[in-house]
């Protein structure tokens, strides 16, 4: 799961709320995660800057992490936009 801590400090909106906490909102479908979880290509409704950051929070195989990562590119047709994420920070969640 990939949800979106809050997006430069303004909050996501609209977006719904994945129960993580007060600021936490799926707003992502993970297409790919590569090994080292150091880049992330995922499909999303909201479209977002080439450049901005994302505070985001990864779960994978039993374990998280809270993130930032950076909006590398926006890949494929209009209708099937993929979104290329780069961790650029990350700090590993306790249980």
């Amino acid at each position: 799961m990939l949800v979106i801590d809050d997006v430069d400090g303004r909050g996501a909106g609209a977006a719904p709320d994945a129960g993580d906490g007060p600021d936490h909102h799926d707003v992502f479908e993970v297409i790919e995660i590569s090994g080292d979880c150091d880049r992330i290509r995922v499909r999303s409704l909201l479209l977002f800057e080439l450049g901005e950051q994302l505070r985001i929070v990864v779960e994978r195989d039993g374990h998280s992490f809270e993130a930032t990562a950076r909006v590398r590119a926006h890949t494929g047709p209009l209708e099937a936009r993929i979104t290329e994420l780069e961790i650029v920070a990350r700090v590993e969640r306790t249980p």
